[in-house]
């Protein structure tokens, strides 16, 4: 059982990628407010105050109606149609500073969009920034353990067992918020507006259970909770941005959609708290008065980050992630990059193999760029293109499934076509030795697929209709995402001139 300086097992292992995370459902029993064990926050007698919003309810606009729009970091003409119950001809047409082969948005750009009106628009009120939200730039600087042993509350005395080492609970949540790349921020917040955990001397009674609400067989205890949780955020907030997301739907089991104007953000939140929480709990934590208060307190204004995705953002050069010559399958096409589901960010690519399975291999996975090896741990690594040794700021490629043997080690530099490692099984479980690729930029993981495809030589990678499908084409050839690595998925790496 978990206790503080002392050991826990969990019953759940933290599981890396794709079916890693076993037995996520995103759904939650229907709660009961009256039971403090689920709300630590909310006493028996405790009266909900009512909801705030600094806004009024949009009015039933005319088909086509043009209203304002202020774009935001991240912001791509096909995620702005599909809110908007719009086109992106639509957009262009009363737009036409925007060129039709824009990427992403400049921040602050002032947009005209002709609106389509769709019922159950939900608040408007906007809890967070994305700049704040992802592990990114905002995040340089913060010291987890520093920050949480200052402060009163029991987290700072918690120890778990936790993806096989003894971690305290700042050293679990640094370990979740970079394999998630979420802002250690916001995973603090959500276990103090949830459990108490940075200013409550005693713990809730059910840390051993149900921490934070989501009642799953396999999920007992803070870990593996928080886990959930982090993989939750980042399917409402990658959702929202890849058009995945358009409906929360609550216990009660009625439905509402993002308002058009909301932000990636806030939505993930409110993704986030619409599984755990009844309706007239969940309206009084996305007011101003809910989650952001207790997140203002601890950290203060969070509207003060610079956007971290810029205007036209466009992905460097890259390489095929093996040796120039060779021949390997194309084994998983767009899916996760870390966790189960959104966002769709990582491509799998595997050797040719005679046994099968996770044999040892001699073939090399490489350097799609040149850059520096910012992050080095079992079974993966990060490499930063920017060389600034810091994997919350520009272009970095995340390795997963590299062996122990000879991999590259935290501070080389390398040249694209240098060797990183051999493919194999570490890192988590998988069903035979292969790479997972994925993409980020400032701490925001980049969709495989999409507005800015992955292009690895020249060979851009194309969605399926569910994960680990899809496609890699160049000019008129097309290999096909196939696990078996049949004829279909073979491709190979050009040599490098000497």
């Amino acid at each position: 059982m978990p206790r503080f300086k002392g050991l826990f097992r969990n019953h759940g292992r933290f599981l890396l990628q794709g079916l890693l995370i076993l037995g996520i459902l995103l759904s939650a029993c229907i709660p009961q407010i009256q039971d403090p064990d689920r709300y630590p926050f909310l006493t028996v007698t405790q009266t909900l105050p009512p909801a705030q919003s600094s806004v009024s309810e949009r009015p039933v606009y005319s088909p086509g109606e043009l209203v304002d729009y202020t774009a935001a970091a991240g912001d791509t003409l096909p995620n702005l149609a599909y809110r908007f119950n719009t086109s992106i001809d639509e957009i262009l047409a009363e737009n036409p500073i925007i060129p039709k082969d824009a990427t992403t948005l400049p921040p602050e750009l002032p947009m005209r969009i002709p609106i389509y009106y769709e019922a159950l628009w939900g608040s408007q009120f906007q809890i967070l920034p994305n700049c704040t939200f992802v592990n990114g730039p905002a995040q340089i600087g913060f010291d987890v353990t520093e920050f949480v042993e200052s402060q009163p509350g029991w987290f700072k005395d918690y120890e778990q067992f936790a993806a096989d080492e003894q971690r305290s609970g700042a050293e679990i949540v640094n370990y979740i918020s970079s394999r998630f790349s979420i802002s250690p921020r916001v995973l603090l917040a959500v276990l103090e507006y949830q459990t108490g955990a940075l200013s409550s001397p005693l713990p809730p009674d059910n840390l051993e259970a149900y921490p934070l609400g989501y009642i799953n067989t396999g999920y007992h205890g803070l870990y593996i909770q928080l886990v959930w949780a982090a993989n939750t955020l980042n399917q409402g907030y990658y959702g929202w941005l890849t058009n995945h997301l358009d409906t929360l739907e609550y216990l009660d089991q009625t439905i509402e959609h993002p308002d058009p104007w909301q932000n990636a953000a806030t939505v993930a939140l409110q993704y986030y708290f619409s599984r755990l929480e009844p309706k007239e709990v969940y309206d009084q934590t996305i007011s101003p008065t809910g989650f952001l208060k207790t997140y203002q307190t601890y950290f203060g204004d969070p509207w003060t980050c610079k956007p971290h995705i810029p205007g036209s953002l466009r992905q460097p050069p890259l390489l095929l992630p093996f040796e120039g010559g060779k021949t390997w399958a194309f084994t998983g096409g767009p899916h996760t990059g870390w966790g189960q589901g959104d966002p769709w960010a990582a491509l799998d690519f595997a050797p040719p193999s005679e046994a099968g399975g996770c044999e040892i291999t001699s073939e090399w996975a490489v350097a799609a760029a040149s850059g520096i090896i910012a992050k080095s741990e079992p079974g993966l690594i990060e490499l930063d293109l920017d060389g600034d040794r810091d994997p919350h700021t520009g272009w970095v490629l995340l390795y997963l499934h590299l062996g122990t043997q000879n991999k590259a080690e935290a501070g080389d530099l390398v040249e694209a076509g240098d060797y990183l490692g051999h493919p194999s099984c570490e890192g988590g479980e998988s069903t035979g030795s292969h790479i997972h690729i994925a993409r980020k930029f400032n701490g925001e993981w980049i969709p495989a697929s999409g507005i800015i495809p992955f292009n690895l030589d020249g060979w851009i990678a194309h969605s399926g209709s569910t994960e680990y499908r899809g496609t890699l084409t160049r000019f008129s050839e097309t290999v096909i995402a196939s696990v078996d690595a049949e004829e279909k998925s073979l491709l190979s790496a050009r040599k490098l001139s000497p």
